[in-house]
């Protein structure tokens, strides 16, 4: 954790502990019902979600990050001003279906974790995260925790859920990390992306829209994923080739990546 930008601590929100093991009979039976097709759109929705963190990791540390006992901390002057725009605990209450369950419990995870850094009370978030993990009782994961990169804890998590027949819950997972962090950033982008260069907006955004493109004909495979399809579906306008251009279409889209996040947790 010690060279992530906040960024890049956002998006190991998405991440849990999972378990090891083999794949389950029923896992393997549900994996020969999926076409070759549906297979590769999967492990290529998962490589660009990878290359995106890793992108992420490569950029050098916010100017209001330090170094604090080994962690990262934000500096006195930056804790001043409080993040008004983080999700309501309560939000979790409104989760009926267990696809709702999963992205909202991933977007609390990192609103939680924004709320730790600027040492704001997050009781509330450890009840509604611990409510929504007993009531989804997924075996990949046994508690929110980070692990040592970026890769390792999408990895680590995208493999258990694979294992116990959960992934296409992953993609619930994934879709509503990144659609909470777009949110985060489009709070302040001048802040959050001062340490972008062209190079990287270019490369992220371009991840974004694989993303988006893949999840898009994923949907064709699975109901449950186009609701998620389609809340995305108008940020595929993110596809800069500048620091400047990617910071004119955050603007631009703003409105739209407050709706994708209103669709996606309701």
């Amino acid at each position: 954790m010690k060279k992530l930008s906040v960024l890049a601590i956002a998006f190991v929100a998405i991440a849990f502990a999972a378990c090891g093991g083999k794949k389950t009979q029923a896992t393997e039976e549900a994996d020969t019902l999926k076409s070759f097709e549906q297979q590769q759109i999967e492990a290529s929705i998962k490589m660009h979600f990878d290359s995106i963190a890793s992108e992420f990791s490569k950029l050098p540390q916010l100017p209001f990050l330090q170094e604090d006992n080994g962690g990262m901390s934000l500096t006195k002057e930056e804790k001043q001003v409080k993040p008004d725009y983080l999700l309501n605990p309560s939000v979790a209450e409104e989760a009926t279906t267990l696809a709702e369950k999963y992205r909202i419990l991933s977007a609390l995870n990192v609103d939680k974790k924004m709320a730790t850094l600027y040492e704001m009370p997050v009781e509330d978030y450890d009840k509604a995260i611990a409510k929504l993990v007993a009531d989804i009782n997924d075996p990949s994961f046994k508690n929110l925790e980070d692990t040592g990169t970026l890769y390792e804890t999408s990895s680590a998590l995208y493999e258990g859920m694979e294992q116990n027949g959960r992934i296409n819950y992953f993609w619930q997972i994934a879709s509503a990390a990144l659609v909470e962090q777009l949110f985060i950033v489009s709070q302040n982008s001048d802040k959050f992306l001062s340490i972008f260069n062209d190079d990287a907006a270019a490369n992220v955004s371009f991840r974004i829209v694989l993303i988006l493109d893949a999840v898009n004909r994923l949907s064709q495979y699975d109901n449950e994923i186009k609701p998620i399809a389609e809340a995305l579906a108008p940020l595929d306008v993110l596809n800069a080739t500048s620091l400047d251009e990617l910071k004119a279409q955050i603007a631009e889209v703003k409105d739209k990546i407050i709706a994708a996040r209103k669709s996606l947790i309701k």
